[in-house]
């Protein structure tokens, strides 16, 4: 009988001894199970329209989607509905980075001081773009003085192709505003492709793009290049390229570049190159700009005050 009351006391001693350590134990489960893991960073990219809205959605969402899950953070793009409201959207929306075009790049680093990072190689090895200024064939125009009193579709007045080479164009021919005294008309289509198909479809006689919208648009509908012909060409500048704002760490910045530069070593990242129509994507620094602001100089424009709304 003692012996038995002995081993009871022996158990009951060492069942208080594991107590604390069992319930321990409960309360870290507990724990786990109720822990939240925090919620990625969230960034919101705006997208200039070169295309129609659904098109361009759906030409760079499978990327976004792709540097979201490697970067472990969300990606948001939102669209935007004119290239003059980048600016102000980056203030109003609260933009965080942007596929900026050439003209938008240069503004928006003078103005927001913006940090590009990285854009598109083309599979020509291209990594760059030109505007062009084209009529129909069968329009009678052949050069300057031909389009005196006619109709001009520009694109926007944020954009290289669509703006500032046209009105380039026509400051070296002796006419520093042929939108107020030479033109019939000039309006803006918004995007580069509906310039594009207003000169094919006769609702202009002249119009402006950039060549990348051009020749795409040309795979699809052939009377691009049967119908329209180019009579001006600008210099090349850098293709759209992503730009982060400078409230964004510069390790996220570093992280998103690296993914994208080396997308083309990743059979996935090549599948999705493919689809987006690149060879690549290289690094991209505010220098490649400096074809932009010498060619904004010579025109006369002040970037720190310009004013991009159309009218």
């Amino acid at each position: 009988m003692i012996t038995r009351l002995l081993k009871l006391s022996f158990l009951c001693a060492v069942f208080f001894l594991i107590l604390p350590l069992l319930s321990g134990c409960d309360d870290q489960q507990k724990e786990k199970e109720t822990r939240v893991e925090p919620a990625a960073p969230r960034i919101v990219i705006g997208l200039l329209p070169e295309q129609d809205l659904f098109s361009q959605k759906k030409r760079y969402q499978p990327l976004v989607d792709y540097v979201s899950r490697k970067a472990g953070v969300t990606i948001e793009l939102k669209i935007l509905s004119r290239y003059g409201n980048i600016i102000d959207n980056f203030i109003s929306e609260k933009l965080d980075g942007a596929f900026f075009g050439s003209f938008t790049g240069a503004l928006a680093i003078k103005k927001m001081g913006v940090v590009p990072i990285a854009r598109p190689e083309w599979p020509d090895g291209t990594s760059t773009y030109y505007g062009m200024i084209f009529v129909r064939k069968d329009s009678g125009i052949k050069n300057v003085a031909d389009m005196k009193g006619k109709r001009f579709a520009w694109v926007d007045k944020a954009t290289t192709a669509g703006w500032l080479f046209p009105l380039h164009f026509f400051k070296t021919q002796g006419i520093p505003d042929p939108h107020t005294s030479y033109l019939k008309e000039c309006y803006f289509t918004g995007t580069h492709e509906d310039a594009i198909l207003d000169v094919l479809n006769g609702r202009a006689d002249i119009g402006a793009a950039k060549d990348t919208v051009f020749y795409r648009l040309a795979e699809t509908d052939k009377r691009v290049v049967d119908e329209l012909e180019i009579l001006a060409e600008s210099p090349r500048v850098p293709a759209n390229s992503l730009a982060f704002a400078a409230h964004i760490p510069s390790s996220l910045r570093n992280t998103v570049k690296k993914i994208l530069l080396g997308m083309s070593d990743d059979p996935e990242g090549r599948a999705l190159l493919l689809e987006f129509g690149a060879r690549r994507f290289i690094e991209t620094t505010e220098g490649d700009y400096d074809p932009v602001f010498e060619y904004v100089e010579h025109v006369g424009i002040d970037l720190n005050s310009y004013d991009y709304i159309n009218n």
